[in-house]
């Protein structure tokens, strides 16, 4: 999955301008759904972009500027309105991936709450995902959520 590196000094009016910034702003709208960016939810919105291309060639300040940016759009429309626009701006094959850093990210301070579960479902429908790409998603969430206590 290829995304496009935004400009350093990007602008994000209400709707993506790349990829990149579309894919962070699934990212931010699934760990910040509740209006909450709990301590589970921040370590797994950073793990989420730390390690992907291209956001681990991001300087510091190139991506405190990109969160500014996401922050203030969160604000203006909220989580589900940034999800369905920040949708528009991805091809097929990240959105599917988007789909499950998103379902991580919600799973990453518990099992997922019916809230979660309606706002992954409307994210599903907005990417245009097969059902069948979504339900092998939860398979692996649950798998890797599973717990290690006998």
């Amino acid at each position: 999955m290829t995304m496009t590196q935004p400009a350093p000094a990007s602008t994000f009016a209400g709707t993506c301008s790349d990829s990149a910034t579309c894919f962070a702003a699934i990212a931010l709208a699934a760990v910040s759904w509740d209006g909450v960016l709990t301590m589970a939810g921040s370590r797994a919105l950073r793990h989420a972009l730390d390690y992907r291309h291209p956001f681990n060639t991001y300087g510091d300040k190139r991506m405190v500027h990109l969160m500014d940016d996401l922050l203030a759009m969160l604000r203006s429309s909220g989580a589900q309105h940034m999800m369905v626009e920040a949708a528009r701006g991805l091809n097929p094959d990240q959105r599917g991936t988007a789909y499950a850093m998103a379902a991580e990210i919600m799973r990453s301070d518990g099992p997922l709450s019916e809230d979660e579960c309606n706002i992954l479902a409307n994210l599903a429908a907005v990417l245009a995902l097969d059902s069948g790409l979504t339900a092998r998603v939860h398979e692996v969430m649950d798998l890797l959520h599973a717990t290690i206590e006998a």
